[in-house]
């Protein structure tokens, strides 16, 4: 016998609008576009309680996404023109994944969720939006860089490989780095 729930599809697709909004939020920084969005978003969305949400809600994600970066681009057109790739970026990351700024997933995830959440969106304010952006879609979705590299030049009209996301993804991995020693260093 199935509940009127769909056996807690109901409370999955709650979550997912939960989830959606927090994305919504770090990637505009406004907290009240970021409802807007999502209620665009989830409006459009075809997710059924009943069935398996995750591919819907996969949908979704990568829905509010791309709509949150043309939103974006809207504001400021030059926001999202791919920087000239590199053969050297440098900077102070080796590697473009979390680890190399002395960050591991579950510390990450108590920046988005935990009492971490207001220092990290503060951060995250002060990037540069393309930086923001690609921040959000490697480190809080995982996406890899040709992921990445296809939803900006899908949703900003603008063409990014891989090597640029890669680029992007660890300047903004050094000044996350940067910014947690300084914190760091005001709190002792």
């Amino acid at each position: 016998m199935v509940d009127s729930n769909c056996e807690g599809g109901l409370s999955k697709v709650h979550e997912a609008a939960g989830e959606l909004y927090q994305l919504a939020a770090l990637m505009l920084g406004d907290e009240t576009t970021a409802a807007d969005l999502v209620e665009t978003v989830v409006t459009k969305a075809d997710i059924d309680p009943c069935a398996d949400a995750e591919t819907s809600v996969n949908a979704a994600r990568i829905d509010l996404i791309e709509t949150a970066v043309a939103h974006l681009s809207r504001a400021n057109p030059a926001a999202f023109n791919a920087p000239a790739a590199s053969a050297n970026s440098g900077g102070c990351i080796d590697d473009d994944d979390l680890s190399s700024a002395g960050i591991s997933s579950a510390q990450l995830a108590e920046m988005v969720n935990g009492p971490g959440r207001r220092t990290l969106r503060d951060w995250l304010n002060r990037l540069p939006v393309a930086q923001r952006t690609v921040f959000v879609e490697r480190a809080i979705l995982g996406w890899d860089n040709a992921t990445a590299a296809a939803s900006l030049s899908k949703a900003a009209a603008r063409k990014w490989q891989p090597r640029q996301v890669s680029d992007t993804f660890r300047t903004a991995l050094c000044s996350l780095a940067t910014s947690l020693v300084h914190a760091a260093a005001s709190q002792a």
